[in-house]
């Protein structure tokens, strides 16, 4: 199972043949089956201009037991059924360790953005008191001079 952000992904096989591929993905979870022996290649492509993490897993699991004989039938679909448990309890572990990854990721950003709207609130605070002051200071010029001339 595989959780990609923001980009592109590949996987190929042992012979070069390409098992999945993925482009332009915020998001992309997948998962496959190695039927051959041999080195398997993940090629991870960020278009994003920010350092982003990548959280994969390959998980690997060997049923040696569907080669031997089994001398009790009953205990036998019992296992199937604890392994599918393993497996789903395993993913679902993954994917809250992803979330909680993305979760960190918004609180990072949400926080950059807040800090960003209070310097823009105090800016802008600021330019309206300059503009008032100097509104202010334009009309009592502009008063002074027309009770000057208006005396004489």
């Amino acid at each position: 199972m595989l959780y990609l952000v923001y980009g592109s992904n590949e996987v190929k096989g042992p012979e070069g043949d390409q098992i999945h591929e993925t482009h332009d993905k915020i998001t992309a979870m997948f998962d496959f089956v190695a039927h051959k022996k041999g080195p398997y290649r993940f090629c991870f492509v960020n278009k994003s201009p920010y350092h982003e993490t990548v959280d994969f897993d390959v998980q690997v699991g060997h049923f040696t037991y569907y080669d031997q004989h089994a001398k009790d039938e009953h205990v036998k679909p019992l296992i199937e059924q604890i392994e599918k448990l393993a497996n789903a309890l395993y993913n679902i572990q993954f994917e809250q360790h992803w979330l909680e990854a993305q979760t960190d990721r918004q609180a990072i950003v949400n926080e950059a953005m807040s800090r960003r709207a209070i310097h823009k609130a105090i800016f802008e605070s600021f330019a309206l008191v300059v503009a008032s002051v100097l509104q202010v200071y334009l009309l009592r010029r502009l008063f002074e001079r027309k009770l000057g001339t208006s005396r004489v």
